[in-house]
């Protein structure tokens, strides 16, 4: 531990520390519980608060949050005590020196420290006295601040981003919300807590007045949404008062005028809001699993959700008894698979808690040959995108083991559901296998604008362009991207100040399938005329009659037709009215393409 205060020194610590809360600071408290008790003390922390302004705050973290041995710091080398680089038991991966290091601007960690609002300040217009309020504003490094954002705090599944002291942004695992959330080290999160409930009790009677940003209520009382009361119930309880969070107290009211009462009586929590159940039961089994869509490489999953007692955050996927991946929807797809191999799924659910549920069924499934057209490779529906906000942020979120980052995006619009709205900045895809035949997406112009288009690019180079308007969603494929491999994919908004709603994107993943209209290998054969005439289609080959099946496909892969020994008796298909466009004529061994206009 990096703590070196020897245990006389640091009982005189808490000993001093205790003994500044003013006498009488809290009459009147004295039998109240509940909603009576939450604005008595609103009542007492208002009276005397000192507004400093915003500035202000740079010269109060000269006291209220140095890392010295005042404040039963952990170097006590006096340095800014920053909860999102302090590491309590090793070296700090960097440091500040007050009053240097203020930002600024900054490319990565370290590069300096800013104010953070831990109820951040979009949620209250920037109004004062809440926007210089010490008592909820921390100083920390302006890097892992803006990662932060205006995110509520939870629990994180997977994450996209990751401090250098362990703090993350990702994937909410808290029960009842999914969004996006940001999770401090174990050391601090009891810090987090106290703060915020200090922030819905001071300003109990202007909360229905403030965003709710997935995290405020919009009454006085209890002030939270049931989510976050409830999980920050549980880290004040798992993380008790420090000796240092005493000291800052004590600082912010030499320096403001008014305290955190959850820091002098940390009782007066379960007395306003309980105390949280500890979860022990576990997820029903997850039902009805079942395969579908192969591709040569991908496979996709679907089931029925699992109930819980409180909620389900997650569900792993199992693909041969190994643990492929774990999403928080009921579908997924399985990629990087073998041509023409069979595996076998099941899945389990797990909460917040970390209860996981009874395996469901075991459903197996097997990929196609390699070359054989496949149906839809990947889905973004954009259900798991941040919590609904007009702010205009990076937003990260993951879906079906795909990451998916959107610049200068905001998160409050929809088309079919929920949408991701980009403004200047595009929509990028982590590295996705399987390659890409043919890419669909609806887009659609908010807010005015000029109509225009959507840039997308696979790997870097442009494949095509999505048409948007504000009349009506607009959804477009691109057909014939054919890229192999590894992909990345990304929508780029190239006129400034559009604002374009974006969703319902899916692609096909590459297909091999030959073209070729001559060649001397016997199993091939020449289609005529191409383009077809009247819905007939002409093949010229040897051994036509032995051919036991033909299929035809559209590009995107899917299947249109099949019929049985078609040249049995001719040479001849009947399309059947088949529409305009370009699809491919698929048989035991060999394929080519054609076209009907």
């Amino acid at each position: 531990m990096k703590r070196k205060l020897f245990s006389f020194l640091l009982s005189f610590v808490l000993i001093s520390t205790f003994a500044q809360i003013p006498t009488g600071y809290y009459d009147g408290t004295a039998g109240l519980t509940g909603a009576a008790l939450k604005t008595k003390l609103k009542q007492i922390i208002t009276n005397g608060h000192i507004d400093n302004g915003y500035n202000g705050l740079w010269a109060g973290y000269a006291t209220t949050d140095r890392d010295n041995i005042a404040m039963a710091g952990y170097e006590n080398d006096n340095t800014i005590l920053d909860i999102y680089s302090e590491n309590p038991n090793g070296t700090d991966p960097y440091s500040y020196n007050y009053p240097s290091g203020q930002c600024g601007s900054y490319s990565g960690e370290g590069g300096c420290y800013n104010r953070e609002h831990v109820v951040p300040q979009s949620l209250f217009n920037s109004n004062a006295p809440m926007v210089s309020d010490i008592n909820f504003i921390r100083p920390t490094d302006g890097k892992v601040n803006g990662m932060r954002s205006n995110f509520p705090y939870g629990k994180v599944g997977t994450a996209s981003f990751t401090s250098l002291n362990g703090s993350k942004l990702g994937t909410s695992v808290s029960p009842g919300y999914s969004g996006t959330v940001f999770e401090p080290i174990d050391a601090f999160k009891g810090d987090i807590a106290r703060m915020i409930l200090y922030f819905v009790t001071r300003y109990e009677s202007q909360l229905s007045g403030f965003g709710t940003g997935n995290m405020l209520g919009g009454s006085a009382f209890p002030g939270l949404q049931t989510w976050e009361l409830n999980q920050l119930l549980a880290w004040h309880n798992a993380d008790p008062v420090s000796a240092t969070e005493i000291a800052r107290n004590n600082a912010s009211y030499n320096y403001q005028g008014n305290r955190n009462p959850y820091i002098d009586h940390p009782e007066y929590v379960a007395q306003i809001w309980g105390t949280p159940v500890v979860d022990t039961q576990a997820p029903t089994a997850p039902t009805n699993l079942a395969t579908s869509n192969p591709t040569s490489n991908t496979i996709s999953l679907s089931w029925t959700a699992s109930t819980d007692n409180v909620g389900v955050t997650g569900y792993d996927i199992y693909k041969d008894g190994v643990l492929y991946s774990t999403v928080t929807g009921t579908t997924a797809t399985v990629s990087g698979l073998n041509p023409s191999t069979t595996y076998n799924f099941y899945v389990i659910a797990k909460d917040a808690a970390g209860n996981a549920s009874p395996a469901s069924n075991t459903a197996s499934g097997t990929t196609l040959a390699g070359g054989q057209p496949g149906g839809s490779c990947g889905t973004e529906d954009f259900s798991n995108i941040p919590a609904s906000s007009s702010t205009y942020a990076t937003q990260t979120w993951t879906n079906n083991n795909i990451t998916w980052t959107a610049t200068d995006a905001r998160t409050d619009q929809t088309i079919n559901g929920k949408a991701i709205t980009v403004r200047n900045g595009n929509l990028l895809s982590s590295v996705v296998s399987g390659g890409i035949q043919s890419l669909t997406v609806t887009a659609q112009l908010k807010f005015g604008g000029t109509d225009s288009s959507l840039n997308v690019e696979v790997n870097g180079v442009q494949v095509g362009t999505i048409p948007y308007n504000a009349a009506a969603p607009t959804t477009t494929t691109i057909n014939n991207i054919n890229v192999s491999g590894n992909i990345t994919i990304k929508l780029i908004n190239p006129v400034s100040g559009n604002r374009v709603a974006i969703d319902d994107l899916s692609w096909t993943c590459f297909t091999s399938l030959g073209t070729a209209e001559t060649s001397k290998d016997k199993s091939q054969f020449t289609i005529y005329p191409n383009p077809v005439k009247n819905n007939e289609l002409f093949v010229k080959g040897e051994n036509l009659n032995r051919i036991t099946k033909a299929q035809i496909y559209d590009l995107s892969g899917k299947l249109i037709e099949t019929i049985e020994n078609p040249f049995k008796t001719s040479n001849r298909i009947n399309l059947k009215g088949l529409s305009k466009g370009n699809y491919i004529l698929k048989t035991d061994s060999y394929s080519a393409k054609f076209i009907v206009n």
